[in-house]
Formats: structure tokens, sequence, C-alpha cells
């Protein structure tokens, strides 16, 4: 099976990915490119084994990563635990598949790329929107041919909420959860900060989605990925589609097309 990793700014996620395509098992680890390779593969093999799987059971690895001091340590661990060279999206064998239709291609994040291969394989035919809700909140569109035409950056929602915290003596640590109910008129502080946190970013993704539409004029699929699609999804209608393992697709996807 394949050994999809995902390296972004705030974990880590492993993925085993079978020849269908079906993802058979998924696991992360907070980011830190302090970790070694050997630290890597204790915590994996511990979790293979959870599953029934050794380390036999890995035949190929692809990284994608935003975190360039991470790629090292995960390399390492690919060759010297698993016997195999990996393979690391956006170079080599492994370059990208798409155009990247933007000012500066190679600032383009690793994840983003990756989404709008695997979204445009899955929803072929029209203009595409992938907001992915990651350590960023990023807009990507990408247009009927695959290419990337550009998009977004917004803080993400956890990011913002720290942010706030650490700014401002008074207020305390929330979690993101949906406000109690549908007013927007907090009666306390920490009602507040949710209704804050939560509807502002849905009215931030409905009105950027808005002027994303009006900019292109022509009808536009949204998919969502990301650790709080699903959460968002519940309570605006702007969502098409919700794919929380899209960049592992993308994996996958440029795995199975890579260049011998």
């Amino acid at each position: 099976m394949l050994l999809a990793i995902d390296a972004g700014n705030t974990n880590v996620v492993f993925a085993l990915v079978a020849e269908d395509g079906v993802i058979r098992a998924r696991w992360r680890i907070a980011t830190d490119p302090r970790r070694t390779a050997d630290q890597y593969a204790v915590w994996l093999h511990q979790l293979l084994e959870l599953e029934g799987l050794g380390r036999g059971a890995v035949t190929a690895v692809i990284i994608g990563t935003v975190v360039p001091r991470a790629l090292h340590n995960l390399e390492v661990l690919s060759v010297k635990y698993f016997g195999c060279t990996p393979l690391v999206a956006g170079q080599g064998a492994a370059a990208w598949p798409i155009a990247l239709d933007v000012d500066e291609p190679g600032s383009v994040g690793a994840d983003r790329v990756l989404n709008a291969i695997a979204a445009h394989r899955r929803y072929d035919g029209g203009e595409l929107v992938v907001i992915d809700f990651g350590t960023a909140t990023t807009f990507d569109l990408v247009d009927p041919s695959g290419a990337y035409k550009g998009g977004i950056i917004a803080p993400g929602i956890n990011l913002s909420l720290d942010a706030l915290v650490l700014a401002a003596a008074k207020l305390p640590r929330i979690a993101v959860e949906v406000p109690g109910d549908r007013s927007v008129i907090g009666r306390n502080t920490e009602a507040q900060m949710r209704i804050g946190v939560f509807w502002g970013y849905v009215a931030m993704i409905e009105g950027l989605l808005a002027r994303i539409k009006a900019e292109v004029g022509a009808p536009l699929t949204v998919v969502g990925t990301g650790g709080l699609a699903l959460l968002f999804d519940q309570h605006t209608d702007v969502f098409d589609a919700v794919e929380p393992d899209l960049t592992i697709h993308g994996l996958a996807l440029l795995a199975r097309g890579a260049k011998p």
C-alpha cells in the first residue's frame, strides 16, 4: 500500500492508501521539524500493529509538505524503515501535472495544489473552488482544464482565536463550537466570543465566495476540506461537497501518475 504523508503547519497526517484509492487507515501527529525518523518509526510501528499490519504493508511513500524543515526526516523514515525512496509532491517524478497559472508558481503551497488535483478529478467539468480549513483558511480556484488560477489566504479560525486570547488579557480560552442558539447577540463574554468566532467565520466564507462568484461570472462547484469543514457545512449552504481527505486523495493521484 501507499503511505501518503501530508505535513502541514499544525499536524502531519499519515494515511495508508490501497491500490483502489480507498484509505485503509489514517493517523496524525503534531508537526515538529525536530522529530527524528526514528521517533516517527516507533510511533508508526505501533499504529500499524494496531491495524494488524507490519512495515511490509507499505510498498511506496509520497510526501507533501508545506514545512521544508520537516522533509528530510520524513525522507529518512521512508528509506530507513520502509526501504523505498519517497516521491516528493511537486518535485522530480512527482512534478505537478496541472498548470499553476499565478504570478509566483513556486510559492503555492503543496497542499493547495494537491487539493486542486483531487477536486478536479472528482468534480471534473466546471469551475471549482476548494476551501481548506487548516492553520490558514484558503480559497483556491480551479478552472475546467484543472489549472490552478489563484485564491485567497485568510487566518485560520484557531489561529484567530489564539491571537484574540493572547492579545486581550481578560478574554478566556474557548473551544471552536456552534453557539448555543441562533442569536447573534451574546449575553456574556464567552457567548459573545463564540458568536464572533463561529458566525464571523460563516459570514467570511459566504462573503468571500459571493465575491469570487461575481468575479468569475460562471457557476462554481464549492468543495470544503480540512478538519472544520464538516462543522461549517452544517450551518451554511455554500458547499456542494465536503471531502475531509482531499489532500490525501491528491497525494494518491499524484503517486499513481508519477513518471518512472
